[in-house]
């Protein structure tokens, strides 16, 4: 039988492995997502972002994995079927709009705000370790450096729609 000490460490593991697999899952659905929009912009540095940012979440994902795997967990292996809904709606609006660079970029700015607030929460609600809390952080730094450089992209958009 468990001691109480020996359950409570089992419950601090496992919610941690649990925040770190959900925001695994949350950047393969980004990775996908932003591929998704390099494949639908029009204007090549829009292209070229969307492409870099696909990388940056690629490397999440690679810098999370190690950490469940450093917690001798498994980590998962693709995103949610929330993502792939969402890729979808990405799919009929572009259709819609003619896969107009303005439409797919807004919804990267709907994602990465959403990928802010995601990770802003599970530190704010969360003691994590100290080398996972700057893996957390330096990956929510990089997002919100994604959001302040939108406008620009916001710009050229504008420019060539």
């Amino acid at each position: 039988m468990k001691t109480t000490k020996e359950k409570a460490d089992e419950q601090i593991h496992d919610k941690l492995v649990n925040n770190l697999q959900e925001l695994l899952e949350k950047n393969y659905d980004a990775e996908k997502g932003f591929t998704k929009a390099m494949e639908d912009a029009k204007n090549p540095q829009l292209k070229n972002f969307m492409k870099h940012q696909a990388a940056q979440r690629s490397r999440f994902v690679n810098e999370l994995d190690q950490e469940i795997r450093n917690l001798n967990e498994t980590p998962k292996e693709k995103g949610s079927f929330t993502g792939d809904l969402h890729r979808t709606w990405i799919d009929i609006k572009t259709a819609l709009t003619g896969e107009d660079d303005e439409a797919v970029l807004e919804e990267c700015i709907r994602g990465e705000k959403a990928s802010v607030q995601e990770y802003e929460d599970r530190l704010q609600n969360n003691n994590f370790p100290p080398q996972v809390q700057n893996v957390l952080n330096n990956q929510l730094t990089e997002i919100r450096g994604t959001l302040s450089r939108v406008k620009t992209l916001e710009d050229i958009a504008d420019a060539n729609g």
